[in-house]
């Protein structure tokens, strides 16, 4: 069978954030997105998918990811404080990645784990190639900072002043802001047998201060440590009366230097340096043996704050003898010492994009637009009768869920809702429409994940609301994080009980609905209601695997089938058939999926993947992958949609999911994955998230055979960026000017 011609519509160019045309993305009114200009490359030579040189370590392509968001702090057509930002995110990342995966690799160093990953590296080796790697990243990220960053700021009238760049005035004002608001809750420790080395917390910012001299006991033990109070800003802005430029800061890290000789009062201070140690911050809690998984919670939450170090970085002119001492301290090696030129926590200038009020360098505002059959709705479960809401979060808002579920906890003939909160952050407009229908008499069950990584106490909080209004709360299957984004809400109605249902590939949490790309479908669907039914009673309660008609579900049934439409793909091609996957994930990580796709691409299937973070997988070996590309878009929204495409010999079919090809994501959460039945909804899908971020050369990065990304290439043609084509046509983002 031939692919089927595909028309286009004529859509309107739009402009980057520079200022540069951008040529719009045809918009294909059939469903397949169009097979990339490659020929298949059928019949492969024979060599084992097993070679470990296939695979790409996850540890360094995850690092690989945060090369590419510096990237963008970097990107003169990015707004000044927006690559500002993006430094920050960057630095960020770091330190989530040394808090939870470097610090599993040392552990596994710790318990001899002798394991080879699927790539080959023994914990060892990986830990020393993503040393080596994590330097570099570093080395750039200061870089960027003080020779890109700082001077273009400082050119917009944005200074951070040093403690030897301040003038007469602002001396005085800084020494007045020490005396009055930071030396009253400093605690400095001198270090004797009375004083051991402090616990320091994780990230903390701590001064380690060389001394001369006895003090007024007759004390010289040479070494202080000073560990700065968190309650103080580590940023603060210099009032304008003694300001030369617009917006001028200074750290509280150059105050506390400056004055270092006021703490040690007649002592002689050799030398002064900021140092954080980052620590292991991975929870663990024996979920068998636990009898109430809150409470084992509530009592780890406390030793985030203390485990075992994993990282320090100092500045980098301290001296080799107090960093040996340091690493001692800390039990480290040279391997985990960063020496820094700036800030140890480049984190803390994140606060100059909210204290200076300059538009003009930050992204043009963009509001999320209501679909117009929404907006006109006073009954969105009149609406949802007749027809399923597809929404393209950020670029369509995800009020009209909010808005239904606080319909759902007023109306008299709603009987009970069931919905799982992974994350959902403070003061979630979500939470009180729970809170409000418990009130209200309706049944409401919650399945909160406790353990969504870095929320744990704010999601052990929900939990403890929701029960003191009488919401029944679950915690979801020991051994498995509850992952799936599920929304069920049950009515009475002349014909009896009917379900609605939300399904996403996004948390319920408003904050980042703005931020991050994903789908929302809203529906009455019978079989996805009782799909979604079925999958609560299964997280509630007890008993066997209830079989689900439309849904796929990890752990049971959501890898089997994605490997079964691989090699159905594959056998579509063996036959003559055109044959195509095309997949959009955060990361991609998981051997038998991997290898499955190695199968595919020698049996002459066109295979593209859209993966934001991680992925194991090397595009483009003879052989092996050569009809696999393999690309990510980093841009002013995070990517976080996943979803999977299959030709299917014509029948296209198309999943959104809450999961990532990735073992945990398969086999150790519960997710779900829904099918696009509807034509205009399926090539919707297919469109806006998968035509477009193929087509995009503004934003787009491109995976090789050797694991190195680069930026993809416009070509002749104008530059395309899929997000900006996106807040166009579906926020009503103004159009440029001629």
């Amino acid at each position: 069978m031939a692919p089927r011609a595909r028309s286009l519509r004529a859509v309107p160019t739009v402009d980057d954030p520079a200022g540069e045309d951008v040529a719009a993305v045809p918009e294909p009114e059939t469903t397949a997105p169009p097979p990339a200009p490659r020929p298949p490359r059928i019949g492969a030579a024979a060599r084992s998918l097993d070679d470990p040189s296939l695979f790409i370590n996850r540890e360094l392509s995850q690092l690989e990811f945060n090369f590419r968001v510096l990237a963008q702090a970097e990107d003169p057509r990015v707004p000044l404080l927006e690559r500002l930002r993006y430094l920050t995110i960057a630095s960020t990342n770091l330190d989530e990645f040394y808090e939870i995966r470097v610090a599993g690799l040392r552990e596994q160093l710790a318990y001899n784990v002798t394991g080879i990953g699927p790539e080959g590296l023994s914990p060892q080796d990986a830990l020393a190639r993503v040393s080596e790697r994590a330097h570099e990243l570093v080395e750039q990220q200061y870089r960027v900072l003080n020779d890109q960053l700082l001077p273009a700021l400082a050119a917009e009238g944005i200074r951070i002043r040093k403690r030897g760049e301040l003038s007469p005035e602002q001396r005085a004002w800084v020494e007045d802001h020490f005396e009055q608001h930071v030396l009253p809750v400093l605690t400095p420790m001198g270090l004797d047998p009375a004083h051991p080395f402090p616990r320091i917390l994780n990230k903390a910012l701590t001064f380690v201060v060389s001394l001369d001299g006895p003090d007024a006991f007759g004390r010289d033990s040479g070494i202080a440590v000073l560990q700065v109070p968190r309650c103080l800003p580590r940023l603060i802005a210099l009032p304008r009366e003694v300001s030369e430029s617009s917006h001028e800061f200074v750290l509280l890290s150059s105050i506390i230097h400056a004055h270092i000789g006021d703490i040690f009062p007649g002592m002689r201070v050799l030398g002064c340096h900021q140092f954080r140690v980052t620590r292991d911050s991975d929870l663990w809690v024996d979920e068998e043996e636990a009898h109430d998984l809150l409470s084992a919670l509530k009592g780890e939450l406390p030793n985030r704050k203390w485990g075992e170090a994993v990282r320090i970085e100092v500045d980098d002119k301290c001296k080799a003898r107090i960093t040996k001492f340091l690493l001692q301290k800390f039990n480290l090696t040279r391997q985990a010492l960063f020496r820094v030129n700036g800030p140890v926590n480049l984190h803390r200038l994140d606060a100059i994009y909210d204290l200076v009020d300059r538009p003009d360098l930050k992204f043009p505002p963009f509001s999320p637009a209501v679909p117009p059959e929404v907006a006109r709705a006073d009954d969105l479960f009149e609406l949802l009768r007749r027809n399923d809401v597809l929404l393209h979060h950020p670029y369509q808002s995800f009020m009209p869920v909010v808005d239904l579920l606080h319909q759902a906890a007023v109306d008299k003939d709603v009987l009970a809702i069931k919905m799982t909160l992974y994350r959902t952050g403070a003061d979630s407009p979500l939470v009180e429409a729970l809170l409000q229908a418990a009130r209200n008499g309706k049944e409401v069950t919650a399945v909160v994940e406790l353990r969504a990584r870095f929320d744990e106490e704010r999601n052990i909080h929900l939990a403890t609301r929701l029960q003191e209004v009488g919401a029944t709360v679950a915690y979801g299957i020991v051994g498995h994080k509850t992952h799936a984004k599920l929304l069920l809400i049950v009515r009475r109605e002349g014909n009896g009980l009917r379900r609605y249902v939300h399904l996403g590939t996004g948390n319920y949490h408003i904050r980042t609905t703005r931020q991050y790309t994903d789908f929302s479908l809203l529906t009455a669907g019978r079989r996805l209601g009782e799909d979604v039914h079925n999958l609560f009673m299964q997280l509630t309660g007890p008993g066997k695997v209830r079989p689900l008609r439309k849904l796929l579900q990890s752990p049971f049934t959501l890898h089997e089938r994605v490997l079964e439409l691989i090699d159905e793909e594959i056998q579509h091609a063996q036959a003559g058939t055109p044959a195509r996957i095309v997949a959009k994930m955060n990361a991609l990580a998981e051997p038998k999926v991997i290898q499955a796709l190695y199968r595919a691409s020698q049996a002459g299937v066109q295979i593209d993947l859209i993966v934001r973070g991680v992925c194991c997988l090397r595009p483009g070996i003879p052989g092996v992958s050569e009809n696999i590309t393999v690309r990510s878009i980093v841009g002013r929204y995070l990517e976080h949609s996943r979803i999977f495409y299959f030709r299917a010999g014509g029948a296209d079919l198309v999943f959104c999911s809450s999961a990532d090809w990735m073992a945990r994501n398969f086999f150790r959460r519960t997710e779900s994955a829904f099918p696009l039945d509807s034509t205009p909804l399926r090539n919707r899908v297919v469109g806006e998230g998968l035509t477009a971020c193929l087509a995009d050369t503004l934003q787009a990065w491109t995976l090789n055979a050797e694991g190195h990304w680069s930026r993809a290439e416009a070509g002749r043609e104008k530059p395309v960026s899929a997000q900006q084509l996106l807040m166009q046509r579906l926020g009503g983002a103004p159009m440029p000017e001629d």
